[in-house]
């Protein structure tokens, strides 16, 4: 397989995935836009996946390649059936750009909480052997508050109606994150809107008992984050990829 990845800051990248992809020799590679980085050539890409990042799907007038982006990704997931896999922000583009609708949420969620399998999500090869709940670490003030038409729920939780969604058969997008490794919280805090985030959901000085509670729950999210990758893989190696 050969991955293209749409990377919107630097440590906001494929995590523990690449772990994953190295050793099953698979070949990846990152495009960097919020540095001004192209986008290739879809068509020499078997997949793509889109991580997360602090800006938003509306602020195109201050980050004016989430334009192209979106097009790309319209392109990627309906005229090439490409595989896809968002994360966060990567989520709620693919929502975007095939028509959702993506807005702030009531009360952000920040923390290592739950997300809660739909009926859909239960049936979903995506999530064949998880557990109803999924443990898992959110750290995010926007929502996919409408799916694309035609889109299944897969997830959601209390405070966040979409938690995760499929799009025909292998274009999905994940509001929470799967691709934690140990570095993950201590880089994402010293990004200012994500740290200003943190501070306002879980009170000042947060970051340290927090990265301590990701810690805890590390093989855990490890372990679903390589159940999952082999799932998608598998979703990907079937025999139609049509995403109609």
């Amino acid at each position: 397989m050969h991955l293209l990845v749409f990377q919107h800051i630097p440590v906001e990248h494929p995590g523990i995935f690449r772990d994953f992809l190295a050793a099953d020799g698979h070949e990846w590679q990152a495009v960097e836009l919020d540095a001004g980085e192209a986008i290739p050539d879809l068509g020499d890409f078997d997949m793509l996946w889109v991580m997360g990042g602090p800006m938003d799907t509306w602020q195109e007038d201050a980050y004016p390649w989430l334009v192209d982006e979106k097009r790309a990704i319209r392109e990627a997931v309906v005229e090439h059936g490409m595989p896809f896999l968002g994360f966060c922000l990567g989520a709620q583009l693919l929502a975007d750009a095939l028509g959702g609708e993506v807005a702030a949420m009531a009360t952000p969620e920040v923390g290592v909480m739950d997300v809660s399998l739909t009926e859909d999500g239960r049936d979903d090869p995506l999530f064949d052997g998880f557990e109803p709940n999924v443990r898992c670490l959110q750290w995010h003030s926007y929502e996919v508050r409408t799916a694309p038409a035609g889109a299944r729920v897969l997830c959601h939780s209390p405070l966040c109606g979409n938690q995760a969604f499929a799009v025909g058969r292998t274009a999905y997008g994940i509001q929470y994150h799967v691709e934690l490794t140990s570095q993950t919280v201590p880089e994402w805090g010293e990004v200012p809107a994500y740290r200003e985030a943190l501070k306002q959901s879980l009170g000042p000085g947060a970051l340290e008992a927090f990265d301590r509670e990701v810690a805890a729950n590390m093989p855990d999210f490890n372990a679903g984050a390589e159940r999952l990758y082999r799932n998608f893989l598998s979703l990907c190696a079937s025999p139609s990829t049509s995403t109609s």
